[in-house]
């Protein structure tokens, strides 16, 4: 569990390429202070668990489905990438719930600067579009952030100026593409109403009501 708060940005220094899979090699600073085998760490918002390390690199593996479903398979040698540590148990908690397990991809379509705010409409996957919701909670890259605009294909969100210095979306151009994930509560609550409408007397015999 993350909370979509990033930590620092890292650097991919090797990827070994595999039939629809990645090992990537990736330098940090901050993620490492206190790294385990095992760890979970999160790379532009996909939850990867860390194979091995050093004091300033660690490595993770994308298998198959990661690999068709997110961003990852685009990165290079030297690509920035975003990372956060999972959320500890005594920590603060400043961000929204974020797990990890990327739900869509998007494609950035416009910029544009408000006084100190970068605005960036980013076009979403149809069928992920029931979870936008104004002013609710969306993770970009990994970043926590908060739905400003929702029309029927697309989402707006605004950067403030620590968002644009300590994550990459600043830097994010026209075209781009990022990792979407929705917001989980929204995921949840769908899935509840969805059992609840399909329970008939007969499906709670069958299962002990």
């Amino acid at each position: 569990m993350f909370t979509g708060i990033i930590e620092e940005i890292g650097s991919v220094t090797s990827i070994q390429r595999k039939p629809h899979a990645l090992e990537l090699t990736i330098r940090a600073k901050t993620v490492l202070e206190d790294v385990k085998r095992g760890d979970s760490i999160s790379v532009n918002g996909v939850c990867l668990t860390v194979s091995s390390f050093t004091k300033d690199l660690f490595v993770v593996d994308v298998i198959p489905e990661t690999f068709k479903s997110t961003t990852l398979a685009k990165l290079s040698s030297n690509s920035r990438v975003n990372l956060e540590r999972a959320m500890a148990a005594n920590g603060r908690f400043g961000g929204h719930f974020v797990s990890g397990h990327i739900d869509g991809i998007g494609v950035i379509r416009s910029i544009r600067k408000e006084t100190n705010a970068i605005t960036k409409k980013i076009e979403i996957e149809p069928s992920l579009m029931k979870y936008m919701m104004l002013k609710g909670s969306v993770a970009v890259d990994g970043t926590s952030l908060t739905i400003f605009h929702v029309d029927q294909s697309s989402i707006s969100i605004s950067l403030i100026p620590t968002t644009q210095s300590d994550s990459l979306l600043g830097d994010k151009g026209i075209g781009d593409k990022v990792n979407i994930e929705c917001d989980m509560l929204a995921k949840y609550t769908e899935r509840i109403h969805l059992s609840k409408s399909n329970m008939s007397k007969e499906w709670l015999s069958e299962h002990g009501y």
